[in-house]
């Protein structure tokens, strides 16, 4: 007797490729729309799943969580970051989680560097004065912004994607500082020529550019809160592909609004997807709209991934990418 498919519920569309194999390997059951569903759909959603797949979107919390059915016994959540899934809730009610980890660094790393490019030299000031019709010729004042060679570039989180920012920015000639949890091995620091600063402080106050690059947990919140954010030159530049929580929205826009910091380059926030009404009246700060990840390739290999990973648990395996394993 053929063995019942177990239900695979998707919060929100993915790419086509991986819709479809899902529905060749499980009772799937698609999410058409590719809207965010409310609590109430994620209530329902987890009182019928035997697995639950959810985005970076996707808050699962305790009211959902309580909510699940006796069968879920595996989230695998499409996405690097795990933020936003109560882990502790999850682990209690026995179920595994898992994630897509290594598949985003290339691209998160080359939206970072294009942030690092990008905002010193006005990049979209630029474009908007193109397109406003005001643009009147080649001046020897207009527009000048700031070469970034032989400038100083802080990265916090030295993590997989911190690391393949440090090889492209030593390529344009910037010198790599990192602050890290834990410091990197010898061999690492000698490849990326990085300067490994333990306090956080310290390196701010020193920096021409801080990539923000480390993942968002209670201990990340507000990182780089107005007492850190006051540590940078006027001179600086901010710039965040991680989690918006990580930086004080409201500090870092005050700052940029009164000229204490040059320029931010943003492609996350911290209420997302709202974004400070006042950072849109500023021109030094790009804004982009959370699409670090978001390359064709890069989807399909994290859906790749999710597949993998519940294909592995129901054949009664440990995911290749767990993330957290469930109470026995």
């Amino acid at each position: 007797m053929p063995q019942k498919k177990p239900v695979v519920v998707v919060t929100r569309r993915l790419p086509d490729v991986i819709e479809t194999r899902m529905m060749e390997l499980f009772d799937t059951k698609l999410n058409h729309d590719d809207t965010p569903m409310s609590q109430g759909q994620l209530i329902e959603a987890v009182k019928q799943a035997d697995v639950l797949v959810p985005t970076v979107t996707d808050k699962i919390d305790l009211g959902v969580l309580s909510q699940t059915n006796p069968n879920l016994k595996l989230i695998a959540s499409f996405g690097t970051g795990v933020d936003h899934i109560d882990l502790a809730t999850a682990r209690q009610r026995g179920i595994t989680i898992t994630n897509t980890p290594g598949v985003l660094t290339e691209d998160t790393a080359d939206m970072t560097m294009a942030l690092i490019m990008a905002v010193p030299r006005r990049l979209t000031e630029g474009e908007r004065l193109m397109r406003s019709g005001n643009w009147h010729g080649w001046s020897p004042t207009s527009m000048l912004g700031h070469r970034i060679w032989g400038k100083r570039l802080g990265i916090i989180g030295m993590g997989r994607i911190g690391q393949a920012v440090a090889r492209r920015a030593r390529a344009f000639g910037l010198s790599i500082h990192y602050h890290n949890r834990n410091r990197l091995p010898d061999y690492i620091e000698s490849e990326l020529e990085a300067t490994y600063w333990e306090s956080l402080d310290q390196m701010l106050a020193r920096m021409d550019i801080v990539s923000v690059n480390c993942p968002h947990t209670p201990a990340t919140f507000h990182l780089l809160n107005a007492r850190r954010l006051a540590l940078l030159q006027p001179n600086s530049y901010v710039v965040n592909t991680s989690r918006g929580e990580v930086v004080d929205e409201n500090a870092l826009t005050r700052l940029l609004r009164n000229g204490k910091i040059a320029g931010a380059g943003l492609d996350v926030f911290e209420h997302e997807p709202a974004v400070n009404p006042r950072l849109l009246e500023l021109d030094n700060v790009i804004l982009l709209p959370h699409m670090g990840s978001a390359t064709i390739e890069g989807r399909i290999d994290m859906g790749e991934k999710v597949l993998i990973n519940i294909k592995t648990f129901i054949d009664g395996h440990t995911p290749p990418d767990r993330v957290l394993q469930a109470m026995l």
